[in-house]
């Protein structure tokens, strides 16, 4: 099992997740390596929760299958389950937001491409379309009177 992990400085916001419902599919961007060969796509790849492939022999589904090029092997990765919202914590600890369940392949980076959500702390204010390509993202919340920020975006793959 891997893990996607996140470490931020949340500042009067905390309920970061990805905007991932059935209607509105977040795509989860990686970079991918075989782990029978080691080599790294050259790409990244993208994952979504509600879409499956079926895996070649009929073995099953995954929610992303994937030939190696170099050594031809197919791989598989799943997500588990709804990615699992980061919680604002003084100081910030690190959170896993995703698990995977990957056979023959690693993901080696998240690249958080895509729009992320969170709440005000105080206030209940949503907040949408939040950006966090940069490692940081500033508004304004109308109903605290304050300032709100996500800083010192740090993401990490880590076996679970």
């Amino acid at each position: 099992m891997l893990g996607v992990a996140l470490t931020a400085e949340l500042a009067g916001v905390t309920n970061l997740r990805p905007n991932d419902s059935q209607e509105s599919p977040f795509w989860y961007t990686f970079k991918v390596q075989c782990t029978s060969c080691r080599e790294t796509h050259g790409k990244p790849v993208s994952v979504s929760r509600f879409e499956t492939n079926e895996m070649s022999g009929s073995r099953g589904e995954a929610n992303f299958v994937w030939k190696c090029k170099n050594c031809k092997r197919e791989s598989s990765a799943s997500i588990r389950a709804a990615p699992v919202p980061y919680e604002h914590s003084e100081p910030p600890k690190t959170q896993v937001i995703l698990e995977l369940d990957c056979r023959g392949l690693e993901f080696t980076e998240f690249i958080p491409e895509g729009e992320w959500l969170a709440e005000g702390i105080e206030s209940g204010t949503k907040f949408t379309g939040i950006e966090l390509q940069e490692g940081e993202w500033f508004d304004y919340d109308e109903k605290a009177g304050e300032e709100v920020s996500i800083k010192d975006v740090n993401w990490e793959i880590k076996r679970t």
